[in-house]
C-alpha cells in the first residue's frame, strides 16, 4: 500500500533496559514509509550506545539536555518531514507489526486529521494488567473525563503547524492539553481505530507520589479551564473514575 509518510518520535532518557525493545518494535513494522526520530535528553547510562547500534535505520538522532519530555517531543516535531506524526515512549512498544499499516490505511482512506486507538498497560514481565479501550469519540466527551491514550494519538503534521505544539507550562498534562486543544477546543474530527496499538509499561511521573498526583491534577484543571471545558471541577472527578473502569 502506498500511503502517507509517518514520522515516529521516541523520547528517551536513561532507558537502557527498554529502548532496544522500543526500537525493534518500530523497525519491525511491515509498513515501511516511515521516518524514525529519536530525541535523547543526554542519557548517562548505555542508552546512546544501544541507539547507535541502529543508526543506519534511524533518520534523526539527537542527544542533548532538554526541558523535559514535551520539549523533546517538540524538537522531534520540528525535524519531522512526514505527513503524519506519532510518538512512542522508550518504555513502550507496538502491540504487533501491523500497527502502522492500519494507521496509514485510515489516513489514506478516511477524511480525518487525527487518529487514536486502544492501549494495554503491562507490568515489567509484559503481563497485561489494565486495558484502555477508548471507544468512538463524540463532541463533548472531554467534559465527562474522556481522553484518548496519548501514545496512540496520531495527527497530520499540518495540525501542529496550524494549532501549535506541546506547551511546556502544563507540566505532566502537556499531552492532555494538546489533545484538548486539538479535538475539543478546535473541534477537529478524530477517528477511532478499534485496535490495540501500544503496550505501555505501567507507571509514569505524575503517579510516582501523592504530591505528583496533586500537581498533575492542578495542571489538568488549568488545561481544562484554558480549553473551554464546561465544568472543570466535575471533569476532574470523572477522569479517575474512567481509569478505574479500565480494570473491569
Amino acid at each position: 500500500m502506498q500511503g502517507p509518510k509517518i514520522s515516529i518520535i521516541s523520547v528517551v532518557f536513561n532507558a537502557q533496559n527498554t529502548i532496544e525493545r522500543c526500537i525493534n518494535s518500530v523497525l519491525g513494522q511491515k509498513y515501511k514509509n516511515i521516518e524514525y526520530i529519536i530525541i535523547d535528553g543526554g542519557s548517562i547510562d548505555n542508552t546512546v550506545g544501544i541507539i547507535e547500534k541502529y543508526s543506519a535505520n534511524i533518520d534523526v538522532f539527537i542527544s542533548e539536555p532538554d526541558k523535559g519530555i514535551y520539549d523533546a517531543m517538540n524538537k522531534g516535531i520540528a525535524r519531522a518531514t512526514g505527513d503524519v506524526i506519532g510518538t512512542i515512549n522508550a518504555d513502550d512498544f507496538f502491540a504487533d507489526n501491523d500497527v502502522l499499516y492500519h494507521i496509514a490505511k485510515v489516513f489514506s482512506e478516511q477524511d480525518t486529521s487525527i487518529l487514536y486507538g486502544d492501549l494495554d498497560y503491562i507490568d515489567p514481565s509484559e503481563k497485561v494488567i489494565r486495558k484502555w479501550r477508548s471507544g468512538k469519540y463524540s463532541r463533548g466527551m472531554f467534559n465527562w473525563g474522556w481522553m484518548p491514550p496519548h501514545p496512540t494519538f496520531y495527527c497530520k503534521k499540518s495540525l501542529f503547524d496550524k494549532l501549535g505544539v506541546y506547551k511546556l507550562d502544563y507540566g505532566s498534562a502537556g499531552d492532555y492539553e494538546l489533545m484538548l486543544r486539538f479535538i475539543h477546543f478546535n473541534n477537529i474530527d478524530a477517528y477511532y481505530l478499534n485496535k490495540v496499538l501500544i503496550k505501555m509499561v505501567v507507571g509514569g511521573v505524575s503517579n510516582k507520589s501523592l504530591s505528583n498526583r496533586v500537581q498533575a491534577m492542578r495542571f489538568d484543571l488549568e488545561a481544562m479551564r484554558n480549553n473551554n471545558i464546561f465544568l472543570p471541577m466535575v471533569t476532574i472527578l470523572f477522569k479517575p473514575l474512567r481509569k478505574i473502569a479500565q480494570f473491569f
